[in-house]
């Protein structure tokens, strides 16, 4: 394992760690109006902390891929974006069509969770 990808893995966990950190917290607040109100915060960032560990699986297969061929490396990257966007519109949709969560509750803990993602990759 290279330094670089030893160093993305440390950041991916370390990042995915303060997602779920912030999930917690979140969900905790969220305790306060009611159990399945927390539930649905931590549910929607659990989907967040999913997507930066798929994108962390990404940019690594696509960092191995471009010393061999860089267009096979972009590919990687864009496609990867495409399936991150599928699996969150997907698990949304799962989590307020059939789990029936609180709409509200899981957009905001999505939301915190992505604030916690763009920040965290910010300090990189």
């Amino acid at each position: 394992m290279s330094t670089a990808n030893s160093q993305l893995t440390a950041k991916t966990r370390n990042i995915a760690g303060t997602q779920i950190i912030t999930s917690v917290v979140v969900a905790g607040l969220f305790l306060l109006l009611s159990p399945w109100d927390a539930v649905s915060a931590f549910y929607g960032g659990f989907a967040s902390v999913l997507t930066a560990l798929w994108l962390g699986r990404g940019v690594k297969r696509a960092e191995e891929a471009v010393l061999r061929d860089p267009k096979r490396s972009l590919q990687i990257l864009y496609f990867g974006a495409v399936q991150r966007f599928l699996f969150v519109a997907g698990l949304l949709a799962l989590g307020l069509a059939v789990l029936k969560l609180a709409p509200v509750a899981l957009c905001v803990g999505f939301a915190v969770a992505q604030v916690s993602f763009v920040m965290g990759a910010r300090a990189w």
